[in-house]
């Protein structure tokens, strides 16, 4: 036993050292590191270093040479591309059956949208649009080219209604080709009406206040409503 514990103690005294103060002069000399050699340099990093000194010498050599003067060339404009002038589509087939039975029995009547509005017209009629129509003046002669019907007595010609289920919107309107037929009207002027005077108040409160309004109105009268023929539907208006 008492061999066991002297031979551990031993051994955990192997692996602790004392302070450097106990150790002698020549000891603590000796932990001091000494400066290393310079240990040679490799042939081949020698030669790669020259390589890049003469590669700089080079490039410099090269960069101080003067480069020749460009010459500024016009720049060309660029190039449009006309894009040509798409056919005016072909009547239907029943257009052009049915289309003279229409144009044999005037007068006729019209269905004009002014604005989004529908107004049934006839010839010699008064048109009181319910707003003023701007950059209009007396005398002026107006083209009615959007009319979603035309006809009769007998006959009449409907344009196409929005079909459910495709990207027509409910609220999507179609007028009839504007080679089928011919309405102008003449604007004769301008009217207003009497001015109109309303009093607005609110619930628990004293205060009246007026509003006054004068509405303009622009008068229209149709000179012109004509079905033309199949011969005549390609002429210009």
């Amino acid at each position: 036993m008492f061999a066991q514990s002297f031979r551990r103690s031993l051994v955990e005294t192997r692996g602790v050292l004392p302070p450097t103060f106990l150790l002698p002069f020549y000891a603590r000399l000796s932990t001091i590191p000494s400066a290393a050699e310079p240990s040679p340099i490799p042939e081949s990093l020698v030669n790669s270093k020259a390589n890049s000194s003469t590669a700089a010498k080079d490039s410099q050599s090269v960069s101080q040479i003067p480069s020749p003067p460009s010459q500024s060339t016009p720049k060309l404009p660029t190039p449009t591309i006309a894009k040509p002038l798409s056919p005016s589509t072909p009547l239907p087939k029943t257009i052009k059956t049915l289309l003279p039975l229409l144009r044999s029995q005037p007068p006729y009547y019209l269905t004009a949208h002014i604005h989004g509005r529908p107004y049934l017209l006839t010839a010699g009629d008064t048109l009181r649009l319910p707003f003023r129509m701007p950059n209009v003046q007396p005398g002026d002669t107006l083209r009615l080219n959007r009319a979603t019907h035309i006809g009769s007595r007998d006959y009449t010609l409907r344009a196409p209604a929005a079909i459910k289920g495709t990207r027509d919107g409910p609220g999507t309107t179609f007028y009839l080709d504007e080679r089928l037929f011919v309405c102008r009207a003449t604007v004769l002027g301008t009217e207003s009406e009497p001015m109109r005077v309303k009093e607005k108040t609110k619930r628990r409160m004293r205060h009246i206040r007026k509003v006054k309004s004068k509405h303009r109105f622009t008068v229209l009268r149709i000179t012109e409503l004509d079905v033309k023929g199949v011969e005549h539907v390609d002429e210009k208006v």
